[in-house]
């Protein structure tokens, strides 16, 4: 199988629990820490576009929370791009692709069962 890349936060508990699940399985991955390295608008609308705008977008976190409240509304994949490009923490994390190249699977946030279905 292809070398996996991992795309999070490293100080991320969910980050922390995923990367101890592939290290334990010995599975071999590359990590891209996107807030210091960033992640590019292609790929962001590739996860988008897979996976959903409410899957790849962390309503949860406090960034996301802190936003106005007109920022909040009617986010389509485009300003979903635009406010993820400037402020990844608000990404669902982490962000996996696998597969032949990539472009076999993506994996959005960290389950357990999925993960061993997928991998």
């Amino acid at each position: 199988m292809a070398k996996l890349s991992v795309y999070g936060i490293p100080n991320c508990d969910t980050v922390k629990k995923a990367r101890k699940y592939l290290d334990a399985r010995g599975l071999d991955y590359v990590f891209h820490d996107f807030r210091k390295e960033g992640v590019d608008p292609e790929r962001l609308a590739r996860w988008i576009e897979a996976e959903g705008v409410d899957t790849v977008l962390n309503r949860r976190g406090t960034t996301f929370r802190k936003l106005d409240e007109a920022d909040k509304t009617d986010i389509d994949a485009a300003r979903a791009v635009t406010l993820l490009q400037s402020q990844p923490s608000m990404i669902k994390r982490p962000v996996v692709e696998h597969g032949v190249e990539h472009a076999g699977g993506l994996l959005v946030g960290f389950k357990e069962d999925e993960w061993d279905a997928a991998l």
